[in-house]
């Protein structure tokens, strides 16, 4: 018989470099497999700050196990997630698109369990997504920091401008409140009023029409105009007013903001229409003087617009309360 050969103890197995025993691969979520929430709430962070770091610090978690998660998403989704741009990261194409679909499963799971519940203010860590006109923006956001400041230090409040109005913005979660004057469009939207806001002139306190207290449609008509319009229009209502009359205006220039339109008008011989809060708070400051528009114009209705599913949410019912504190209108749901 021929002679048997020694055995040879089997190598161990060992982890692929990079990986943590029970993390690895066969722990891994296969692409198209389920994700948990805790896994999407560290995705949900991740496309906030563009950072493992500071993903880690927002989610208490060490930088590790963050990385680690950032691994198991990348394998999940069969994306990158983040990638390197210069000395930080940036989100992939994918991940911009997916991240409201995510903001919106983590908050409607959140409401299951924070129905009928009260928000402790002063420790809630959270980021709300608020959509605004730039000229309700100047006169709103200092009063809506500074109330939300006061009992929420932990919440930062992002203000994104005017672009996309469409209420699908709402519905996914990429906006959380959408602050501005307009109907509501959609049966499964809400919205609630914050002020009525009328349209004044604006000139230079030098200017004629800064002399007067409340100029003739005539004299409006003899001094060059500037338009705001973020879609890049020269008529508005005063045209409308003003012909009624039998008179037009010249517009000399047509700009995207009030802002603009603002900084024109004080260094030039422009009248400009703006809403009157914005006039009064800013006006003295730029050198400039308003007054009531000669002709009928319609009021305009500032209003908070937000998803029927954020009802219920307590953070959210807190911030359109808080904003509406500060703008002195009545509480809203």
């Amino acid at each position: 018989m021929a002679p048997t050969a020694p055995r040879v103890p089997a190598s161990p197995r060992v982890p692929p470099v990079g990986t943590v025993p029970g993390t690895g691969p066969a722990s891994a979520p296969r692409p198209g497999e389920l994700l948990d929430l805790n896994l999407l709430r560290v995705f949900d962070a991740l496309l906030q700050d563009s950072s493992v770091t500071a993903a880690s610090e927002r989610l208490n978690l060490s930088v590790p196990a963050t990385s680690r998660a950032l691994g198991r998403l990348r394998r999940a989704m069969g994306d990158p997630i983040l990638v390197r741009a210069g000395r930080g990261m940036t989100p992939t194409p994918f991940a911009l698109r997916t991240a409201p679909r995510v903001r919106s499963l983590l908050d409607e799971a959140a409401a299951l369990t924070r129905e009928d519940r009260e928000v402790s203010v002063a420790d809630l860590r959270r980021t709300f997504t608020v959509r605004i006109n730039d000229g309700v923006a100047a006169t709103l956001v200092t009063a809506a920091v500074e109330a939300t400041a006061a009992v929420a230090p932990g919440v930062t409040l992002r203000f994104v401008a005017e672009g996309n109005e469409s209420v699908e913005s709402l519905r996914d979660g990429s906006v959380d409140l959408d602050i501005g004057a307009g109907d509501v469009t959609s049966p499964d939207l809400r919205s609630a009023p914050l002020y009525r806001e009328r349209l004044v002139g604006v000139v230079r306190a030098d200017s004629p029409l800064g002399l007067r207290r409340a100029p003739t449609p005539e004299q409006l008509c003899r001094h060059p105009h500037v338009s705001a319009s973020r879609r890049g229009r020269a008529r508005g209502p005063l045209d409308d007013a003003l012909e009624a009359a039998g008179l037009r205006r010249h517009v000399a220039a047509v700009v995207p903001t009030f802002a603009l339109a603002f900084l024109l008008v004080a260094t030039s011989r422009h009248v400009g229409l703006v809403p009157q809060r914005l006039a009064e708070q800013h006006g003295t400051a730029l050198g400039l003087r308003w007054f009531p528009m000669p002709v009928a114009l319609p009021e305009l209705e500032v209003r908070q617009l937000w998803h029927a599913r954020l009802d219920a949410d307590p953070a959210q019912r807190w911030l359109r309360e808080t904003i509406a504190h500060a703008m002195g209108a009545p509480a809203v749901g």
